[in-house]
C-alpha cells in the first residue's frame, strides 16, 4: 500500500548494508500535521545550530515542488531535485553550502512537475541520495499534512520530529498524523517540539494535552524535544532572509533551538528555570 514507504526503507537499510564500516548519517523526518506551523524555520535553524557544534548536515527539502527552505536561508540555487529526477544531474551539482557549512538539496517549486515522476525516476533519485557520504545527519523536511510522500518520509527515517503550535487546530492536525503513522506500523515513537509559545509553561502544557490523548488512544510513546518561543527575532529573520541563529544568535528562539540540538545530541544542560533574568529577557527580545 506504502509502496513509497518500502522503497524508503530498503534504500536506508541497502546504504546500512553497503557500507557497515562507515557510519550512516542519522535521517530525522520534520513534518507536521498543518502548515502555517514554522516547520521550515525551525528545519533551517536546527540544521544549522547542529552543523554549530561540528556536526555535518545536509537538509533534504522534501517537500518536492513547494520547497522554501532556499528562501529561507537567501539562496537563489540554480538547480533543484527536479534536475536530477528529469535532467540527470549529479546530486553533487545540485547541492549548495550555507552558514557553516550546511548543505542544502532544494526541492524546487514545479508542483504541477510532481505527478510526472514515474517509479525508476524516483528510485534511481533514491539511490543517489543513499550514496552521499561524509554526513552526520540528514534533515528532511517535509510536506505538510497526512499523505504518501510524507508517510513514505517518516518510514526512512530514524526519528520522527512532529512540529506543533498551541492552537486547538495544530494539535488535531498532529494527532491524525500521528493516527496514520500507527495505522500504518510506521513508527513505534516519535518527539515533539512546540512552536511559537508565550512560555515554557505553555509549551509544557501544550505538550501534555497532546500526549495525553495520543498514549490513551494510540498507544504510541511521544516525547518532549522542547519548545520555542515567539520571538520578534524570528520574524525579521525571515524577512530579512537570514534565518536568526545566524542574525541573532543570542535571541531566545535561537537558546531554544540550541537546548533542542543539545537533546538531540544527547548533551545534558542545566535548566535555568523561570529566573527574574529570564521573565525581563523574553519582555525585550518581544519590544526589540
Amino acid at each position: 500500500m506504502l509502496d513509497q514507504a518500502q522503497r524508503l526503507r530498503q534504500m536506508a537499510s541497502g546504504s546500512k548494508e553497503r557500507n557497515v564500516a562507515k557510519s550512516s548519517p542519522k535521517i530525522i523526518t520534520v513534518t507536521s500535521g498543518k502548515g502555517g506551523v514554522g516547520k521550515s524555520n525551525f528545519v533551517v535553524n536546527l540544521a544549522l545550530t547542529l552543523q554549530k557544534n561540528g556536526k555535518k548536515v545536509l537538509i533534504f527539502d522534501a517537500d518536492v515542488g513547494m520547497g522554501n527552505d532556499d528562501v529561507l536561508l537567501g539562496f537563489m540555487p540554480k538547480y533543484n531535485v527536479f534536475d536530477i529526477i528529469f535532467n540527470h544531474k549529479d546530486i553533487e551539482d545540485v547541492i549548495v553550502t550555507g552558514p557553516y557549512g550546511v548543505k542544502l538539496l532544494p526541492g524546487g517549486s514545479g508542483i504541477t512537475r510532481v505527478n510526472e515522476i514515474t517509479n525508476i525516476q524516483r528510485n534511481a533519485f533514491l539511490d543517489k541520495l543513499s550514496k552521499l557520504e561524509d554526513l552526520d545527519y540528514i534533515i528532511m523536511d517535509t510536506g505538510a499534512g497526512v499523505n504518501r510522500s510524507v508517510l513514505g518520509f517518516i518510514a526512512c527515517s530514524d526519528e520522527l520530529v512532529i512540529i506543533i503550535t498551541p492552537e486547538p487546530t495544530s494539535i488535531m492536525d498532529a494527532y491524525s498524523l500521528i493516527k496514520a503513522v500507527v495505522h500504518f506500523k510506521i513508527k513505534s515513537k516519535a518527539k515533539v517540539v512546540i512552536n511559537r509559545t508565550l512560555d515554557k509553561k505553555e509549551g509544557q502544557a501544550t505538550f501534555d494535552k497532546f500526549s495525553g490523548a495520543v498514549k490513551t488512544f494510540l498507544k504510541i510513546d511521544v516525547d518532549y524535544l522542547g519548545s520555542i518561543s515567539e520571538d520578534r527575532k524570528l520574524i525579521e529573520a525571515v524577512r530579512n532572509q537570514k534565518p536568526f541563529v545566524v542574525a541573532n544568535p543570542n535571541c531566545e528562539a535561537a537558546q531554544d533551538i540550541l537546548k533542542i540540538s543539545n537533546k538531540i545530541l544527547g548533551i545534558k544542560t542545566e535548566s535555568t528555570g523561570n529566573s527574574v533574568q529570564g521573565l525581563f529577557k523574553r519582555i525585550f527580545n518581544i519590544f526589540s
